[in-house]
């Protein structure tokens, strides 16, 4: 068993994570509260709103970990896709970081059966379903 693998390095990592979590949304709750407007001017050229910014923020760093996956299990290049598109990835990197069946999700994807049947639940389908089309 390598380091890497034995569970109380995992259970480490986990909580680095998590705490560089915590680190991150309280820096963005110290921002948001800053009358100098730091928050809201990060967030505008960001392109979103200050809330989703808070929102996303909050999702956490991996919050949208399972599309590449979903990506390269349907033969859609994610960097092809970053260079031509980068507003529809982001955008897809958005609605897959507020996804509520991460869950099911992560089952698919151990399964392999991802590919068959994230339009039964996935809120990037007719995004990735557009894109299978015209490649």
């Amino acid at each position: 068993m390598t380091s890497a693998s034995h569970p109380i390095t995992q259970l480490i990592e986990k909580f680095g994570s998590w705490l560089d979590h915590r680190r991150a949304v309280h820096e963005i709750e110290e921002l948001s509260h800053d009358d100098g407007g730091a928050f809201t001017q990060i967030a505008h050229d960001l392109g979103v709103a200050p809330s989703d910014l808070d929102a996303f923020v909050r999702q956490g760093p991996h919050a949208a970990d399972e599309l590449p996956q979903l990506l390269v299990m349907l033969g859609i290049d994610e960097e092809r896709l970053a260079m031509t598109q980068p507003l529809l990835l982001a955008d897809m990197q958005r609605v897959c970081s507020f996804c509520g069946d991460k869950r099911r999700c992560h089952r698919e994807i151990a399964a392999g059966t991802l590919p068959t049947h994230f339009h039964e639940f996935c809120d990037n389908a007719w995004t990735i379903e557009s894109l299978q089309q015209v490649q």
